[in-house]
């Protein structure tokens, strides 16, 4: 291929980078840590390039896992292939993509950002047809200028080029596919009309007529109605996703989004289990993979409404026996939330008072105060609740300085759902002292704020809702209407919540 300039060096420096990269990675771990030998059935991709005949079927590999977003072994597969075909500038696009994870909760590398930009502006030194060069120049608009652009304005930029290439190119199935995860992206998390879901579900639907097998068609529109007005559109993709990507953890998983919404608990069961097995198969540098963890968290929610505690903590105690876990936020919020769920779920309040911190300890859990939070939000709960005021108003100490933290790193989302939880000890705090018109003042105030926005698809559901802790608090001050009124909004928010459901029969019963 027709090398630019004198990009030749370049080109052969970042090779040579990835080579001495997998050797390094290498040491220590086991061949599939590396390149995965067997990815078993993705689906149909089909997205042609310039490159050699052999590099094709990989690309497409490739591709297909930034679907489904395996985006580690993606990025393990897109450094192989450019160590063996450095010349192929679509391969650095498809390495800069596995590094950005747009649609997740976790925050990229400063590492990770300069390879991306490094491979971008590589891959526009190489020979490359129009269509590939648009391809590369969208994928830029995030990594380019990202020590002084902020990335909320990169991924605008970047979400405003995919519109541009999907309306250049109406024809292929790749750029649509891409063009309805950006749109996802930047859709307001306020809008509880979804309407930017269902514009996207609308457009990605023209792929699944075309092409069924398509991983992007299929898993962008189960995100697109993950949400409580649009669930019910989703159910017949969910059932399908499997079906096309039988070996992928993700795949496997992400069906129990719509069930979730749905109160299909034995399919969310069945479902994560399946995914958290196969989710063992893809260690990722040594670690066991996020995906397995990630689907254990909604696996032990769904256990939970059905009243299977038990099952719920075998569920966790198998964890102990696969670590250490992937160290990303996703995890992180599987391993904290768990425990936590376990025993507010259960109204233990005791045991939810003495839940242990920061734990694993190799998480970087200094870089999740979101996440910390919730922790704190658990113990905080659960001394004001149990009485026990001295340790209820620590942790809500606590818990203020982690908003504080939280404001910072993600101001209108996270921050909101932590503002709502400290409100909310605070509030207990206040009921146990016998300031029962402040507390359920406080109380609604909490409720409101996590009404505001929906959850992130990286729960299955709120730890412990608020709206629940409000029919409680009004069950208790013997508003018992208020408090119908309050457990029918948990239920509308999220579907066939066990505890809402039993205390709307039980209250009726008073």
């Amino acid at each position: 291929m027709k090398l630019h300039g004198n990009s030749f060096f370049s080109i052969a420096a970042f090779a040579l980078l990835f080579v001495s990269s997998l050797l390094y990675s290498h040491d220590g771990h086991k061949n599939e840590d590396i390149v995965l030998q067997d990815l078993g059935n993705l689906g149909e991709v089909n997205f042609e390039i310039s490159c050699k005949t052999e590099t094709q079927k990989a690309f497409n590999t490739g591709v297909g896992l930034l679907h489904h977003m395996m985006y580690a072994q993606a990025e393990q597969l897109f450094q192989n292939w450019i160590a063996q075909q450095p010349e192929c500038a679509m391969l650095y696009w498809g390495y800069s993509m596995s590094l950005f994870h747009p649609l997740w909760p976790d925050k990229i590398t400063k590492d990770a950002l300069i390879k991306g930009q490094q491979a971008l502006t590589t891959a526009q030194n190489i020979h490359k047809t129009q269509r590939e060069k648009a391809y590369i120049t969208t994928a830029e608009k995030y990594y380019i200028n990202w020590k002084t652009i902020p990335e909320k304005t990169r991924i605008n930029s970047w979400a405003n080029a995919h519109t541009k290439l999907y309306q250049n190119y109406p024809n292929d199935i790749d750029a649509t596919a891409f063009y309805g995860l950006s749109q996802l992206v930047i859709a307001s998390k306020k809008d509880k009309t979804f309407s930017t879901n269902k514009e996207v579900g609308d457009i990605l639907s023209t792929i699944i007529d075309k092409q069924p097998l398509h991983p992007g068609a299929i898993h962008y529109s189960i995100h697109a109605y993950d949400n409580p007005k649009h669930a019910q559109l989703g159910l017949k993709l969910a059932r399908d996703y499997s079906q096309i990507a039988p070996d992928v953890p993700h795949a496997l998983h992400m069906p129990t989004h719509i069930f979730v919404r749905l109160g299909e608990w034995q399919d969310t069961i069945n479902w994560n289990s399946r995914s958290a097995t196969v989710a063992l198969k893809y260690p990722t540098k040594g670690s066991t993979s996020m995906h397995y963890v990630h689907a254990l968290d909604y696996k032990v929610y769904g256990l939970l409404q059905l009243g299977k505690k038990q099952k719920a903590q075998q569920t966790l105690q198998e964890i102990e026996t696969h670590h250490p876990i992937q160290n990303t936020f996703p995890a992180a919020y599987a391993l904290s939330t768990m425990p936590a769920r376990i025993h507010l779920e259960q109204k233990d309040w005791l045991q939810a008072s003495q839940l242990k911190m920061r734990v694993p300890s190799y998480i970087s859990w200094e870089k999740f105060p979101q996440v910390e939070a919730i922790t704190y939000f658990a113990r905080g709960i659960g001394s004001a609740r149990s009485n026990n005021l001295k340790s209820a108003k620590e942790n809500l100490e606590i818990l203020k300085k982690l908003y504080i933290k939280t404001q910072i790193i993600s101001p209108n989302y996270w921050a909101v759902l932590v503002d709502a939880q400290r409100k909310a000890v605070e509030a207990w705090i206040y009921f146990a002292q016998g300031e029962k018109q402040q507390a359920l003042a406080l109380l609604k105030e909490a409720a409101r704020i996590e009404d505001s926005v929906d959850k992130s698809p990286v729960t299955p559901g709120p730890v412990l809702p608020i709206r629940e802790l409000l029919g409680d608090m009004y069950t208790l001050t013997g508003n018992i209407d208020a408090a119908k009124k309050s457990y029918q909004t948990s239920l509308n928010n999220g579907s066939k919540r066990r505890y809402s459901q039993q205390a709307l029969v039980n209250i009726t019963k008073i």
